[in-house]
């Protein structure tokens, strides 16, 4: 269909029964919006994380059970016929009592994955009993009949051609249907044999593109609880201000070093279509928001501050590296071995200097495995450093312009650098900071750079 906008809610915008209807404003305002992709509500993923872990105690289990059920209680008593909605969410938490007492024998990401996707099914089945309590036409579309992934579970890769046959065989349809809603989940798929998979967390915004470049969707819409893209993160430097447009490169650029907002991946698929990104509040839709687009009217040096914390150092010593060949090749061959993916990167002539994003990887450092520093070791000295963070000042055409680096560190001179990272992209210039010092980093940028 032409036209095409596809909104996507997060888990505090279907939060409740309330917040769920003002989704329900939303997307009715805009008649052009007829899919609809929802995340789980609030805190419902944590809750089947947790019993994905596998705690043996069977009284625990039903204590997070019953927990999972009062979320969607209030929801769904408030619909006519709430005793048939009770039945249906029964229904799937006896599905997550099976599932979680399987992962205390065996707990595998299969399983983990199969067990946390409930809470995206019930939020989509619960959203769009609403619209239709409403008044509106919707159905609830189960996305893994067209969310083809590979069989990594956790962090499954999407098969974009796949998906786009499947989209253009099951949801196209309904879609060109033009009079119904179709809601349907972030964050799951499914492999080829039919097994559920996830996306990774913050992969309903994924799900949305992904969806959009399938369906050749004019906007889509990432509807959160802020207005938009701020200049840093506004619940730690209270002055953040919210940014009206974005390249699409400034904006990968922030969500890769800490801007929560959007997720990492998101703009890819809106990337290879040329497809604008719409981020506003579904709580105040009419507070505006931030437009993601190719190009935009204004290009300043500096754009925003991000900040990304749990930084893990790695400084790799040795004489060999002199005039040697071979030696980066065989550092990194080592991390793509455990499934690591480096982050910065800065070299002297006898060593090297890399960053893991502990963060987004692992649980921290213990969780790095120890078999990576026994092999490094071999052939180089090994030196690990913790409690660190991640400042980004991010802009345009930062390399070319004279005085950008006076300017950022000038502000910040009181503060001691461990590492710095610039160069490689004309949109950012990256840093390391003791974690302690890292929100007042933060702010003394954001006042120098962009209160002006």
């Amino acid at each position: 269909m032409q036209n095409l906008d596809i909104a996507k809610f997060g888990g505090t915008s279907v939060a409740n029964y309330e917040a769920m209807n003002k989704c329900v404003d939303v997307v009715t305002q805009n008649p052009d919006t007829k899919l609809v992709v929802v995340s789980a509500c609030a805190g419902v993923t944590n809750l089947l994380v947790e019993l994905a872990s596998g705690a043996p105690d069977s009284t625990k289990r039903e204590e997070i059970i019953s927990q999972i059920f009062a979320i969607h209680k209030a929801i769904f008593e408030n619909l006519p016929d709430s005793e048939r909605h009770e039945a249906v969410v029964n229904e799937y938490l006896s599905t997550v009592r099976d599932l979680s007492v399987q992962a205390t024998m065996t707990r595998t990401d299969m399983v983990t994955d199969r067990l946390v996707s409930h809470g995206e099914l019930m939020s989509s089945y619960l959203i769009t009993e609403i619209f239709k309590q409403r008044g509106f036409k919707s159905v609830c579309f189960d996305v893994r009949q067209v969310m083809r992934t590979d069989s990594t579970y956790g962090k499954a890769v999407a098969l974009v051609e796949v998906i786009s046959t499947l989209t253009r065989q099951h949801l196209q349809p309904i879609l060109d249907s033009g009079d119904t809603i179709v809601v349907t989940q972030g964050f799951i798929g499914a492999d080829s044999s039919g097994q559920t998979t996830t996306l990774g967390r913050g992969g309903s915004d994924y799900s949305a593109a992904l969806l959009g470049e399938a369906c050749h969707a004019s906007t889509i819409s990432i509807w959160t609880d802020v207005p938009g893209v701020y200049t840093t993160d506004p619940r730690l430097v209270p002055e953040a201000m919210p940014i009206s447009e974005l390249t699409y490169l400034e904006a990968a650029e922030m969500a890769t070093f800490g801007a929560k907002i959007l997720h990492p991946s998101t703009l890819v698929p809106a990337v290879r279509c040329g497809i604008p990104v719409y981020v506003g509040s579904s709580k105040e839709p009419e507070k505006g928001g931030t437009w993601v687009r190719p190009t935009t009217d204004h290009s300043p040096s500096f754009r925003a501050v991000a900040l990304r914390r749990n930084q893990t150092l790695i400084v790799l010593s040795s004489p060999k590296m002199v005039g040697a060949t071979g030696f980066l090749a065989e550092v990194f061959s080592i991390f793509a071995k455990y499934r690591l993916s480096v982050d910065l990167v800065s070299t002297s002539e006898v060593s090297i200097a890399i960053t893991l994003d502990a963060g987004s990887q692992t649980s921290g450092l213990s969780n790095i495995p120890e078999a990576l520093f026994h092999e490094l070791r071999e052939f180089c000295h090994v030196k690990v450093e913790s409690g660190l963070a991640l400042v980004a000042v991010i802009g345009n055409n930062m390399a070319r312009t004279p005085h950008i680096t006076a300017e950022v560190f000038s502000s910040i001179d009181s503060y001691p650098v461990r590492m710095i990272c610039y160069g490689a992209s004309s949109h950012n210039l990256c840093f390391l900071v003791g974690e302690s010092e890292a929100v007042e980093v933060l702010t003394h940028l954001h006042k120098s750079l962009l209160e002006r």
